[in-house]
C-alpha cells in the first residue's frame, strides 16, 4: 500500500464497519425492538392501571359525596320526624291534660251534687226527727206530764239519736 501513514488498511476498517452494522442491526432486531415493545407495553399497562385507579377514585369520591348528601338529608329528615313527634307528644299531652281536667271537674261537680243531695237528706231526716220529737213532746204535754220530765225525756231522746 502506498502512501498511507501509520499503516492503515481501509478495507479492514470497512469490513469492521460492515460487521458492526450487521451486529447493530441484529441486536436491534433481536434485543432492542422486543425490549422496547415490552417497555411500551409495560408503560401502557401502568398508564391503564393509573387511569383505572383515577376513575375508581373519582367514582369513590362521587359515591362518598352521594352518601354524604343522603346522610345529610336523612339527618334533616330525622330532625323533622323528631320535631313532628315532639309536637304530636305535646298535642297528646295537652289533650290528655284537658281530658283529665274535664274529668276532674265532672268528679268535683258530681261530688258537690252528691254532697248537696246528702245534705238535703240529712236536713230532711233531721227535720223529721225534730218534728217527731216535737210531736212526742206535745203529746206528752197534752197527757199531762210535768215539764221537767218532758224536757228530760226530750233531751234523752235527742242524745240517743246523736249516738
Amino acid at each position: 500500500m502506498t502512501g498511507l501513514p501509520l499503516n492503515v488498511d481501509w478495507q479492514q476498517i470497512l469490513l469492521h464497519l460492515f460487521n458492526f452494522t450487521i451486529l447493530f442491526g441484529a441486536l436491534y432486531v433481536l434485543l432492542y425492538k422486543p425490549v422496547k415493545d415490552f417497555m411500551d407495553g409495560r408503560e401502557a399497562h401502568y398508564a391503564e392501571m393509573d387511569s383505572a385507579a383515577e376513575k375508581a377514585l373519582a367514582d369513590a369520591e362521587s359515591s362518598k359525596e352521594t352518601y354524604e348528601s343522603k346522610l345529610k338529608s336523612f339527618d334533616a329528615e330525622i330532625k323533622a320526624e323528631r320535631s313532628k313527634a315532639g309536637e304530636e307528644i305535646d298535642e297528646e299531652k295537652k289533650r290528655r291534660l284537658e281530658a283529665a281536667k274535664t274529668e276532674a271537674d265532672k268528679i268535683i261537680s258530681d261530688a258537690k251534687a252528691e254532697a248537696e243531695a246528702e245534705k238535703g237528706k240529712i236536713i230532711a231526716s233531721a227535720q223529721k226527727d225534730i218534728t217527731k220529737l216535737i210531736s212526742e213532746a206535745m203529746e206528752k204535754l197534752a197527757i199531762g206530764e210535768s215539764d221537767k220530765d218532758v224536757f228530760d225525756k226530750f233531751l234523752d231522746a235527742a242524745e240517743g239519736e246523736d249516738k
